[in-house]
């Protein structure tokens, strides 16, 4: 049942986000039900494909390769969802409209350095790719000490680079409501952060059945 659990569950989500943000009645309930849902959902899902694999044996080569080809397609459709986001990044700022002073960024928008803090974000993200990889070489030579030394890097990495951004969205001068600025900003920067999260706890997982 778990596909159909959890689409229902990130259709809660998105309705519950959506009038949350709206301040309609039953929005917050409503993305309480999804996220909890959603968290469900990873649980038993995740732990029923273990059991499948460590002690049913069911993970064939044809079983491995549908999950292979069922990741890349993942990446896939999440290329073109943030493609959509820096469609709209490049269409408002390589032509800026009259109504937000014919300039990038807006007349009324004080720009985030990009090295400051995104900088060091951009560091810490490209040294848990390096990382992870290590980790993962380490798991197929059958090296287990450094594998986990690698995923516990990588964790460290992944959680400071979340820690920063939140400070850095506490710390913006600018909103989610400032206009195309904002809203670009927020909803392609919040969705990376979102799916920095969700890797955070696949790899967590990942190091709690190495270990």
């Amino acid at each position: 049942p778990w596909p159909l659990v959890a689409a229902l569950g990130g259709l809660s989500l998105t309705f519950g986000g959506v009038l949350f943000m709206h301040n309609y009645e039953g929005g917050g309930e409503l993305l309480c039900l999804g996220v909890i849902t959603i968290l469900y959902v990873m649980f038993t899902w995740w732990r029923d494909i273990i059991r499948e694999a460590l002690f049913e044996g069911q993970h064939t080569i044809a079983v491995q390769q549908g999950l292979r080809m069922g990741m890349i397609l993942f990446i896939v459709s999440e290329v073109m969802f943030f493609f959509a986001f820096f469609w709209a990044f490049f269409t408002s700022s390589i032509s800026p409209v009259f109504n937000i002073g014919g300039v990038w960024p807006p007349t009324h928008i004080v720009a985030i350095s990009p090295w400051g803090l995104p900088f060091v974000n951009t560091i810490l993200l490209l040294s848990s790719g390096a990382s992870v990889t290590w980790a993962h070489h380490s798991i197929v030579a059958g090296f287990k000490k450094e594998a986990m030394l690698g995923l516990y890097v990588t964790l460290i990495f992944a959680v400071s680079f979340t820690a920063m951004q939140a400070f850095e969205y506490s710390a913006a001068p600018f909103s989610m409501s400032d206009g195309v600025y904002g809203s670009v900003f927020y909803m392609a920067t919040g969705f990376h952060g979102f799916h920095v999260i969700i890797g955070t706890i696949f790899l967590a997982i990942c190091t709690v059945r190495l270990y």
